[in-house]
């Protein structure tokens, strides 16, 4: 029997491919940032390609797109906005491989940093190469979006790589063929077979030579770098204090409350003061970490006023935050709007708690 996602590590989903999912939304009437802000999520935080979502809010909002939408193929109309570059450095390494063989192992190996809790295994079997996609959890209704979006956004980024889909590939699902999917099969490049023993990709061993037309051994060196610093981080911060620093930094509105936060996670407040505790952090500090990074893109990357910038933050004035501002980082916000060394000015990233007492 497989955990729920609410009693296994959360190591969240990248906010930018919910994101697409809400532009998607809005081009068949939705209106996506409604939906979004039931849900408790920051429609324009979820343009970062740095922040990842809960996975109970990213299950949440897909699960209230497909009722309110009345789509259920909307992991598959995902797969095809789906574009290499928005893959972050896994993106980047892939393109820049030689061969399809290479490609392929990257995702294998990386996959973790773009869906959590799904893995790869490859094998042989009379000429074919067999990439078997499992779940080790039950994500609910997020499963099927998630396999959907997957394994078609495989079939059209292959082609994306080679320049025309890979002769001779197919794609294998479990179980019978939803009602819903006759409209989308013209849209898919290779074939699919419905009622196999698993989920996967199915490649002639004779394709996997097949060269990238983006290869680029710098790049590909160098990105491969990027994902094994990004995957150490990744399972590093897994944490009970990085998961409830992962709400608070999608949350609408802003800053969350903490009652709602534990909603979330599934926790009671009492337990998760607890479990912040056992990690030597705080509720608060964490909000307030969150704050001291917004305010300094804030001051720097826009126009925005002292009190518009307040009231993006939570504060009753711009005087209040103005003082917090101050006490944080020993200068005031105009001080650091003005300042000209961008050393400084990222300083305010990932400050510890402990410095912000």
């Amino acid at each position: 029997m497989r955990a729920s996602v609410s009693t296994t590590q959360d190591l969240g989903m990248p906010a930018i491919y919910l994101h697409l999912l809400a532009e998607l939304l809005s081009t068949i009437g939705v209106d996506e940032k409604a939906l979004l802000k039931r849900v408790g999520l920051d429609p324009v935080r979820l343009q970062s390609t740095d922040l990842r979502v809960s996975q109970s809010q990213a299950s949440e909002f897909v699960t209230r797109a497909i009722i309110e939408s009345g789509e259920p193929g909307l992991g598959i109309m995902l797969a095809r906005e789906l574009r290499l570059p928005l893959h972050g450095a896994l993106g980047t390494a892939v393109m820049s491989s030689r061969t399809l063989a290479e490609a392929l192992d990257l995702m294998t190996r990386y996959l973790t940093l773009r869906a959590p809790h799904l893995h790869v295994k490859r094998r042989q079997h009379d000429g074919q190469a067999i990439y078997a996609i499992s779940c080790g959890i039950d994500l609910g209704p997020l499963q099927g979006f998630i396999m959907d979006a997957m394994l078609f956004g495989c079939a059209s980024m292959g082609a994306q790589l080679t320049g025309s889909p890979v002769a001779g590939s197919s794609i294998q699902r479990r179980g019978p063929e939803p009602a819903y999917f006759h409209r989308f099969r013209q849209q898919i490049p290779i074939p699919v077979v419905y009622g196999a023993g698993e989920d996967a990709i199915v490649i002639p061993h004779s394709q996997l030579a097949l060269p990238i037309r983006f290869s680029d051994d710098q790049l590909a060196a160098s990105s491969k770098a990027q994902c094994e610093e990004a995957l150490r981080r990744l399972t590093e911060d897994a944490g009970f204090a990085c998961r409830v620093r992962r709400v608070i930094e999608t949350s609408h509105p802003f800053p969350p409350k903490l009652a709602r936060v534990a909603t979330t996670l599934f926790v009671s407040e009492r337990t998760l003061k607890r479990r912040l505790q056992a990690e030597e952090a705080s509720f608060q500090h964490l909000v307030d970490q969150v704050r001291l990074e917004r305010a300094g893109e804030l001051l720097q990357q826009t126009a925005m006023n002292l009190s518009q910038i307040a009231d993006a933050l939570g504060y009753a004035d711009a005087a209040n935050f103005t003082r917090a501002f101050k006490r944080w980082t020993g200068q005031s916000p105009s001080q650091y709007r003005n300042q000209e060394s961008l050393p400084t000015a990222t300083s305010v990233r990932r400050t510890p708690a402990s410095a912000m007492v």
